[in-house]
Order: C-alpha cells, then structure tokens, then sequence
C-alpha cells in the first residue's frame, strides 16, 4: 500500500512584536480538508521536529490508528544560536517578545488562515531542551490560548520555577513532561556543563504539588534526540488523545 504523503507548506509573515520576518513549516495531513476542524501542534525548534522529530510520518500514523484527531503540524525554526537564546532562554533579551508573538500574532495568524478549534485545550506547544521552556513560559502566560505543553528535557532555573509557583490556575493546562536520567552533565551551547535532572525533578515535584495535570517520566538516557524521537509517539497519543 502506498504511503499517505501530506503538503508541506513554508511560509513567511512579518511580526511587528519581534520586528522580524518569521518562517513557519506547516504540515497539512493527506487527509486534509476545510470542511474539517483541526487541533495545532505547535513546536519551537520547528525544524528540529520536523525533520529530527519526523513529524509528518507520525501523524500519518497517528491518524490512520485513529490515536489523534484532525491535527496541523507548525513548526517554528529558530535563525541561529543566538537568536534561539535570545528568544527561548528565561533569561533571553527576547524571550517575553517571542511569547507575545505566539499568542498575539501567530495564533490569529493560524485561525485566519486554516480551519481550526480556536479554543486553547486544541493548541498544544511543544519544544525540546530552551524550546520546552519556552513553550512553558508560554502556556503559564496564555492559559486561555495555549491549553496543552509537550516538554522533552527543558532547561529548568529559578526563574521559571517562580512562575510556575505564582501560576493561579492549574486545572487550565495539562502537561507532558520527560527528562533522561543520564542529564546530570549536560554541556549547553555556551561550553560551560549543567545538571538538567535535578531541576527537573524539582519542577515534577513543584507541579505535582500544585495539582497540575501532568504525565511526568523519567527515560534511560540522556540530551539527544535518540531518545526524544522515539518519544513522541506516546506524547502526541497523550495530549493529542482523542
């Protein structure tokens, strides 16, 4: 039987928050139609997933076991290092510019172009490494916009840790949370080695105590995507379950 190939789209539109000119990788599934509503999967690191996380195929696959609903693949590629830092890192110069421009332009964007839910428990964020931090920044900050967040490995500091304790409403977001329990020495982009476990376990427990809803694991491994990949069939079968 012949594979079920869907269309890649590579767009581009201006962000006035970020004063840059942004690129998206769509990927609308074989079965696609606009008389059919559809949930957003979101994913910082967008090229990463697309082509590391290999996406396309496991949607295909995903839909055709009847494991997920209607779904559209959007990643958002980052342009360097630095710009990924910048915009991803806690502490990134543009990290609360980003977020704005998920929630205030790029979802608009999305709703005005294809035929989704427009409803926050139907767009799920998801990100690896800063793309999981991120991503939960974002969900805390937008709750009504982003109901869902697909985090593998996130970098975890105070920073984020406080946020998540100011967080008022936890019954709004459910969560996936994986971290290898090999990420004790893990050597970030700037040289110097950090320990990714601990916090990580540190934010489980943050969030178990303030009864968020998260599925929280820890895999036999380490910060690749030799692990990540194999993954995200179970994490899309989860917040994506129908």
């Amino acid at each position: 039987m012949e594979k079920k190939i869907g269309q890649t789209e590579e767009l581009s539109f201006y962000s006035a928050e970020l004063d840059e000119t942004i690129s998206l990788i769509v990927y609308l599934p074989a079965s696609f139609s606009p008389l059919y509503k559809y949930s957003l999967l979101l994913a910082q690191d967008g090229q990463d997933y697309y082509t590391l996380g290999r996406m396309p195929r496991l949607i295909e696959h995903l839909l055709d076991q009847g494991s997920i609903p209607n779904t559209i693949f959007v990643g958002i590629p980052y342009r360097s290092i630095e710009d990924r830092r910048e915009k991803y890192h806690p502490d990134g110069a543009k990290q609360n510019v980003y977020i704005r421009f998920l929630a205030h332009e790029l979802v608009p964007f999305l709703d005005s172009r294809y035929p989704t839910y427009q409803m926050g428990q139907s767009r799920i964020l998801m990100g690896d490494s800063l793309a999981g931090t991120v991503s939960l920044k974002a969900a805390l900050t937008y709750p009504h916009t982003f109901g869902k967040v697909i985090m593998q490995s996130p970098f975890v500091n105070d920073h984020l840790l406080d946020q998540v304790k100011a967080f008022k409403h936890p019954s709004l977001l459910e969560m996936y949370h994986i971290i290898g329990q090999q990420e004790t020495g893990v050597r970030l982009t700037n040289g110097t080695i950090c320990d990714f476990l601990t916090p990580n376990r540190e934010l489980h427990r943050l969030l178990d105590e303030k009864r968020f809803n998260v599925l929280y694991e820890e895999f036999a491994g380490n910060h690749s995507w030799t692990y990540w990949q194999p993954d995200l069939k179970r994490a899309l079968s989860s917040m994506l379950s129908i």
